[in-house]
């Protein structure tokens, strides 16, 4: 059953990097200015892997502000057999699907 429970996560995705909130700041801006760059032909072109790109970088830098703030990300939708998480992480994982799928879908066609 789906449950809201708050919680404070002062580490990154599955308890990575520990509770080193300037570095996992760096590492989100750095991981978007990457993406951005390695996907920019694509972003220009469908709309879907820009509505992908918005959905992570949204998620991405609401994150970014919680633990620039107060040194942690507050989460709270708890799922049975899996992780808690909040919004922008939702954001972040649709929105990694939605980009995934115009670069598919770009690949398959380029095979002869």
């Amino acid at each position: 059953m789906l449950a809201f429970l708050p919680v404070h996560n002062e580490h990154g995705a599955m308890g990575l990097f520990g509770d080193r909130a300037p570095l996992l700041v760096a590492l989100a801006l750095a991981v978007l200015l990457l993406l951005a760059f390695v996907l920019r032909d694509l972003l220009r072109t469908s709309a879907l892997a820009q509505t992908g790109y918005g959905m992570v970088a949204g998620g991405a830098l609401g994150n970014v502000i919680d633990r620039a703030l107060h040194g942690y990300v507050v989460d709270f939708i708890s799922v049975p057999y899996f992780w808690i998480f909040n919004v922008g992480d939702a954001f972040i994982t649709v929105g990694l699907v939605l980009l995934a799928l115009p670069a598919l879908r770009e690949r398959a066609g380029a095979r002869p």
